[in-house]
């Protein structure tokens, strides 16, 4: 792992950077998505990366890491952690280990640091796509799903296996079949919305949280970062406070990496 950037230790045991750099996009993503803000990324200090089959950036995430090893930016891959999230379309049992699979060939690695359910419900098998009917949602098996998880794991194609968006309840119904406890619950979280019940919940059942975009993420819904005159570090270190777990910026706007050196720094 990169040196100077803290780390937990997962209930799997493996150690989770508690600054990452996140890969979703509020507008889709072009094809032809540039790496150079994930080489500037790594550059920076950035280890740890956060994508998605849904997000488009799995492939450029890929191509990103081979560079950064050819350049020498990086010495391994292992000194990445890479955390991925499985759509709803594939949360069906029989569908959890190719989709895997797809984002390690996308990726082109031969495992991944983390790998999460990103929400907890099913839709029906077909195009990975955030455009959907209710007619296309189903039901999760949780019980099913989960054990596909856990053959993940058993493999060697991930190292730790977790959730995102569960709430305390949702929680409560996976972990009453598993074998493997989730390693991490991957939610919003930021200083206007703490979710203190879901972390009390999860600090009781060993699960860590992380927080996405936990200051604000430029041109989405969810927030936009106000500078009001103050420098990056200034205007976050309260959050920082406020806001204690793992947390991932955004990287779909190159401007944003100088903020993030800074914030680093």
């Amino acid at each position: 792992m990169g040196g100077g950037i803290p780390v937990a230790v997962l209930n799997s045991g493996e150690k989770i950077p508690l600054i990452g750099m996140g890969t979703a996009s509020a507008t889709p993503l072009p094809g032809d998505l540039p790496i150079s803000p994930l080489i500037t990324a790594m550059e920076t200090g950035y280890r740890h990366f956060d994508t998605a089959a849904l997000y488009g950036s799995e492939a450029p995430l890929g191509q990103a890491i081979a560079q950064a090893l050819q350049q020498g930016v990086i010495k391994s891959r292992d000194e990445l952690f890479i955390t991925s999230k499985l759509w709803c379309t594939d949360a069906h049992h029989d569908r959890v280990l190719p989709a895997l699979k797809n984002t390690l060939e996308k990726l082109e690695l031969e495992y991944i640091d983390l790998y999460l359910i990103h929400w907890p419900m099913s839709m029906k098998p077909g195009e990975i796509t955030i455009n959907f009917s209710k007619e296309d949602i189903l039901p999760m098996d949780f019980k099913a799903v989960w054990e596909a998880m856990e053959e993940c794991h058993r493999l060697g194609l991930v190292k730790s296996i977790g959730v995102s968006n569960f709430s305390c309840k949702k929680l409560s119904q996976l972990m009453a079949n598993a074998k493997i406890p989730p390693a991490v619950n991957q939610v919003e979280m930021n200083p206007a919305w703490q979710q203190r019940k879901l972390r009390d919940f999860c600090k009781e059942n060993g699960i860590h949280v992380s927080a996405w975009s936990p200051l604000g993420a430029n041109g989405a819904p969810w927030g936009v970062p106000i500078n009001h005159g103050k420098s990056c570090t200034e205007r976050n270190c309260r959050c920082k406070r406020e806001v204690p777990r793992s947390g991932f910026y955004k990287v779909d706007i190159p401007a944003r990496s100088e903020c993030n050196s800074e914030e680093l720094q």
